[in-house]
């Protein structure tokens, strides 16, 4: 088997596949990665392809373009797949990625709780396999898989509907793939801080490509707000999100709240007219945007993968960092009951040199405070 193949489905996916390759990239003198279609020698690194399973959302379109653009100025093969593009893209993507699954000799992937991965892994079992970061999800697959749990996502709640049903062999058998055995070898490359069980090799992604390729940023005045899909997904009570998002504002003198790319345009456009926020939809991955700056001289964030993140990317630079907690009366009535918890552990256990601010009323976001 030659190469390496990675699937990946967002643009914080790609971003963190360059930085896994460039954790493999040969010491100086030593052979190179091989031209893609190449022989290469025994020693130097297997060449690697990447696979976009594109979303259909424009802004992850987007920021993935760009993402791609950037892994072909590193020399890496980008292959875009439209599959989800309307009827008969599924089997159409199946039938072209199955000879390059079984010819891989590793794959990395970036969402273990994609139903189109977890279909992908049941076509083949990789000899080597990589599960890169695609946000704060990381921690709660390694708790699954070291459980022998269903993989289920954090914010969803344990209820099988039809079409879970439907999927349970398929999501059983890639549950399967995604644990080491004798014949196959697992990694995990995070930011996060992780407790993979035994078998399961973790190496720490300090985003050392990032601060290689671009920075450090021009500081500006202010703190800059980071945007949060917990709306979106129905976690958090919009009411209650929109007046925090004012005080932090108010509070910290923010001029600019960075979306995050599944949030809504009714969303956003209220947060813009309630608060003066520029609202900024960014063209790249925040860790790329504040690295190249210019940024404020600090990043209020809620509970999310930047609070990991963004003090790797940005180490040095003097920008500080700060999480706003998740209040429980906060959260909607149909969130699921494991989402307090894990958001508190996203936030207690982001970097000691992050600043961690609480509300002070129980009952009221009026008063915000470092925690």
């Amino acid at each position: 088997m030659t190469g390496q193949l990675a699937f990946v489905e967002s643009p914080v996916q790609l971003l963190n596949v360059l930085e896994w390759a460039h954790t493999q990239a040969p010491a100086p003198g030593a052979p190179r990665t091989a031209p893609m279609g190449a022989p290469h020698s025994a020693d130097a690194t297997p060449p690697l392809t990447v696979v976009v399973l594109s979303p259909t959302d424009p802004m992850s379109r987007g920021q993935l373009r760009r993402m791609a653009q950037l892994a072909r100025d590193e020399g890496v093969t980008v292959h875009w797949q439209e599959a989800r593009g309307g009827r008969g893209a599924l089997v159409r993507t199946l039938r072209e990625l199955a000879r390059p699954l079984r010819s891989a000799e590793r794959v990395i992937i970036g969402d273990p709780f994609s139903r189109y991965v977890q279909l992908l892994l049941t076509l083949f079992g990789p000899r080597h396999l990589t599960v890169v970061d695609d946000g704060t999800a990381t921690m709660e697959f390694a708790d699954q898989i070291g459980r022998g749990e269903r993989l289920v996502r954090w914010h969803r709640k344990g209820n099988l509907g039809p079409r879970e049903l439907v999927l349970a062999p398929v999501t059983s058998l890639a549950r399967r793939r995604l644990a080491p055995t004798r014949g196959r070898t697992v990694e995990i490359f995070t930011s996060l801080p992780v407790e993979a069980p035994e078998g399961i090799e973790v190496t720490e992604n300090s985003f050392a490509w990032t601060r290689t390729r671009f920075g450090p940023p021009r500081l500006i005045s202010g703190a800059d707000l980071v945007g949060t899909s917990l709306v979106e997904t129905g976690v958090v009570d919009a009411g209650h999100y929109d007046r925090v998002v004012a005080e932090l504002a108010r509070a910290h003198g923010a001029t600019r709240y960075f979306a995050h790319r599944r949030e809504s345009a009714e969303k956003l456009h209220r947060i813009a007219v309630e608060t003066g926020l520029q609202v900024v939809r960014p063209e790249l991955p925040l860790e790329l945007i504040a690295r190249r700056g210019p940024v404020g001289r600090t990043i209020v964030s809620f509970p999310s993968t930047v609070v990991h993140t963004l003090p790797l990317a940005l180490a040095g630079t003097g920008v500080k960092v700060a999480v706003c907690e998740i209040a429980p009366e906060w959260l909607r009535e149909s969130a699921s009951p494991r989402a307090q918890g894990f958001l508190s552990g996203v936030a207690g256990t982001a970097a000691h040199e992050v600043d961690r601010l609480t509300t002070r009323a129980s009952t009221s976001t009026d008063r915000l405070g470092f925690g």
